[in-house]
């Protein structure tokens, strides 16, 4: 669980609801410079770089608690946000996060106070990476690590999300949230077999 590309992988799973509620605000935008897009990346990057962090410390306070079975509870933790995930993306909720929270950029032109309503749509998308903060914990892994990983993924797909959600459509954020959930429930499995096969 502790490499890299696990992390990465991890990131990703976590950053599709953040691309997907970019790609809507910037398919329902005239234009998006590369600014802009970065400052929407940054704020949903550092929300859900932050979250982890919370959802890690809870985990740490119970983890002498649940040592027998913490790679049942990191798995059944995966599993629940995979499978939200998958629900969003089928159910075609996952384009609701615009509409409930309605996300905007300093400068492009939007009513009320533009940072708010990005920190609120920022921190709308970043629930899960609370609970997957849980799993770290459980799982021992450096939370340092996982905190830069995750915060530069997201940061990344939010950008590109807002950078091409004019060409792409919206559509596209419900195939990324799909294939995040998927990621999620692998990595869970994964934890678990390896427990189970070691013997533990």
């Amino acid at each position: 669980m502790s490499g890299l590309l696990t992390l990465i992988a991890l990131g990703f799973s976590l950053s599709v609801d953040a691309f997907a509620a970019a790609l809507a605000k910037g398919a329902s935008m005239k234009r998006v410079t590369a600014g802009d897009a970065l400052r929407i990346g940054a704020v949903f990057g550092g929300m859900e770089a932050l979250m982890p962090v919370i959802g890690f410390l809870v985990g740490l306070a119970m983890a002498s608690l649940v040592a027998p079975v913490d790679h049942w509870i990191a798995f059944v933790l995966l599993l629940g946000v995979g499978l939200h995930m998958l629900y969003e993306a089928a159910s075609g909720s996952v384009e609701t996060h615009e509409e409930n929270v309605e996300i905007a950029a300093p400068g492009l032109g939007s009513e009320g106070p533009a940072w708010i309503r990005l920190v609120l749509a920022a921190l709308a998308t970043s629930i899960d990476a609370l609970v997957v903060g849980v799993s770290l914990a459980m799982m021992g892994v450096n939370i340092i690590t996982a905190v830069i990983v995750i915060g530069v993924v997201t940061t990344l797909m939010a950008a590109l999300g807002a950078l091409i959600g004019k060409q792409a459509g919206v559509w596209l954020g419900r195939y990324a949230e799909a294939v995040g959930g998927v990621v999620l429930i692998t990595i869970g499995a994964l934890i678990l077999w390896q427990h189970l096969s070691n013997g533990i």
